[in-house]
């Protein structure tokens, strides 16, 4: 029998786990995105190769079509590309590649957006319009355009044949700068109004610090918009990734990612071999559809309004 007063069965209990339960799109899109999260953080167990080993690699074994189709071979599922590279294999470290690079910016992203936002909506004054008008600055380039900059100044800055050491790093940094202005806005409209409650009040009449009252206090009260805006921007981190690399400003040629592994199958793709790019393609397609499915259904299970309807 379930102890009633156990975490396990509080959490059973809850409105959000009751919602999640008795949405089975929502389980569906859950377990599809875990499958994937589990391949991609044990892809050296579950991988069949190594795509990173060169030495392994057979050109003779290059451009194989999928299992299923004449020439296949069974060791090969969904075939090879252009080096002899096991397709399932790259598929899973890539996707494990675009996902670092996606969780990465997103983290960063928030602790900058969080940050800036509960100083902006708390401080206020000049604060507020200094830290607005540069997230206002930020807004008017694209993402992508501002990846592309900043990857462009640091293939001038930085000695010629080192970037490929700090393409993650770079990537990350332009992924993350495009990407913490929404949490900043979110966090800051939200702070304007929950300092004005009791409980702030209250702290400030007991001597609490600004600091303590920010992060203790009205921090966890304002993180229900954050946390699905930060599932969606998961989705969203990982096309740019995916959008960079395929562009060639990304993750090295030789580093499997999704992208990479797109864009080097769309030099093929109107020779026949289709599989190289459809399959890196299809993955990003499912991977991003199911996280903004979760996305939704976090956005609505956390809306009050809609609680209050059901």
């Amino acid at each position: 029998m379930i102890n009633k007063r156990s975490l396990l069965y509080r959490i059973w209990d809850s409105d959000l786990f009751y919602k999640f339960r008795h949405s089975p799109l929502t389980i569906i899109s859950f377990v599809v995105a875990m499958g994937m999260i589990l391949s991609a953080v044990f892809a050296g167990f579950i991988a069949p190769y190594d795509p990173f080993d060169l030495a392994a690699f057979d050109l003779s074994d290059a451009f194989l079509p999928p299992a299923w189709e004449e020439g296949g071979q069974w060791k090969f599922l969904l075939g090879t590309d252009d080096q002899g590279r096991d397709m399932l294999s790259a598929i899973i470290y890539g996707l494990r590649v675009s996902l670092a690079i996606g969780l990465s910016s997103v983290v960063i992203s928030l602790v900058l957006g969080i940050t800036l936002g509960l100083i902006s909506g708390y401080v206020g004054g000049v604060t507020d319009a200094v830290i607005m008008r540069f997230c206002d600055v930020m807004l008017s380039f694209p993402a992508i355009l501002l990846a592309l900059l900043i990857d462009g100044v640091v293939r001038v800055m930085l000695p010629e044949g080192s970037h490929d050491e700090l393409a993650y790093g770079v990537l990350i940094f332009a992924i993350s700068l495009s990407g913490w202005v929404r949490y900043a806005r979110t966090v800051r409209s939200s702070t304007m109004s929950e300092k004005k409650r009791e409980y702030v009040q209250a702290a400030q009449v007991f001597g609490a610090g600004s600091l303590k009252i920010m992060f203790s206090h009205i921090l966890p009260n304002v993180m229900g918009p954050v946390l699905v805006l930060a599932t969606v921007q998961v989705a969203t981190a990982i096309i740019a990734e995916a959008t960079l690399s395929f562009l060639g400003v990304g993750v090295p040629p030789t580093t499997p990612s999704l992208g990479t592994l797109i864009r080097i199958g769309n030099e093929f793709l109107f020779s026949g071999e289709w599989w190289i790019s459809i399959f890196p393609g299809v993955t990003l397609i499912i991977f991003v559809l199911t996280i903004n499915l979760l996305g939704d259904w976090l956005r609505d299970a956390l809306n009050p309004k809609l609680q209050s309807q059901s």
